[in-house]
């Protein structure tokens, strides 16, 4: 049976809001006629979140839920329900609430009308603390420096919509939830779009990660997705280029320093052992150093690719 949309909502200790939040989901499902399934993927709640999402499965056929035996993580939870949904089109909101399920039609329709592959969402007026919001601010302008996204003003909103092809096209794993235009874009899916969303101020619990943790972790996930993304199928060609240049500068300042002593000898001018120049030492460890860089791309060659079964989750009960 066809299905418009798939909402997919990760979750950490929110059982107060889930409630309000299905309601509201439902309410707007209904008035425009989609037919849909909600997605709840509770990462390891330590609350009663999970027992809130069995009653709502319970009495909503359309609720589904994924429970993980302890905490991973957003990036995980998205994977794990992204592998389940079969909307055309997904949605994915944060359950604490910021998020405005009134926004969905307006993604839905920017994704099936306007041709978008992806639309994320932009909190224009935010109602986090400094402490969130500069850090994301920085966060945002060096994402879209190394990405190239240049449209795009918050990479890091919760509120996105994709079509199904791209959530079953893209790996997220680790912290690479904060990436997933860009995955997208190394996909192949390069129309991407955003639209001004609400942004509520949060209504229970209190926000589950620290401003300027995310964005000293946001920013190693970056280099290394920028690396992976360049680098990632052809190593050598960086770990390779990098250790020759390094080998043969090494090898050439060697032959000069060898090449002074041997003009010293022939012309009966006094003369150093090449031991004693520092500068023999730096073009001996510059050729090492270049060797090593080239076998870390020989093995770098050997090693891409391969599985490396890194999205193996958990999962204590799913309904």
């Amino acid at each position: 049976m066809k299905m418009d949309i798939s909402i997919v909502v990760p979750l950490y200790n929110e059982e107060e809001s889930l409630r309000e939040l299905h309601a509201w989901i439902k309410r707007v499902m209904q008035e425009h006629g989609f037919t849909y399934e909600i997605i709840f993927v509770n990462d390891g709640s330590t609350d009663g979140s999970w027992h809130v999402i069995e009653e709502l499965a319970k009495d909503n056929a359309e609720v589904h839920g994924i429970k993980f035996r302890r905490n991973y993580g957003k990036s995980p939870a998205l994977y794990e329900g992204f592998g389940r949904a079969e909307g055309d089109v997904v949605i994915t909101m944060d359950a604490d609430l910021q998020d405005s399920p009134d926004e969905i039609p307006e993604l839905y329709r920017m994704i099936t009308a306007d041709g978008y592959d992806l639309v994320s969402g932009w909190k224009k007026k935010r109602y986090d603390p400094l402490s969130k919001t500069i850090p994301t601010k920085l966060f945002n302008a060096t994402a879209r420096k190394v990405s190239g996204i240049k449209n795009l003003h918050d990479f890091n909103c919760g509120l996105k919509a994709y079509r199904k092809d791209v959530v079953k096209n893209i790996e997220v794993y680790g912290e690479m939830h904060r990436y997933i235009p860009y995955l997208a874009k190394n996909a192949g899916f390069g129309r991407i779009g955003e639209k001004v969303v609400h942004h509520q101020a949060r209504k229970f619990g209190k926000t589950k990660f620290g401003g300027w943790n995310r964005f000293f972790n946001g920013y190693l996930d970056l280099i290394s997705l920028w690396f992976l993304s360049t680098f990632g199928v052809k190593p050598m060609h960086f770990f390779g280029l990098l250790g020759s240049l390094m080998f043969v500068l090494g090898f050439i300042a060697v032959i000069v320093v060898g090449f002074g002593k041997l003009y010293a000898l022939h012309h009966g001018m006094p003369y150093r052992l090449v031991t004693e120049s520092p500068y023999f030492y730096l073009a001996l460890t510059s050729m090492i150093i270049g060797t090593q860089l080239f076998l870390a791309g020989f093995i770098g060659e050997l090693i891409a690719r391969n599985s490396m079964e890194r999205n193996k989750y958990q999962i204590d009960k799913e309904i």
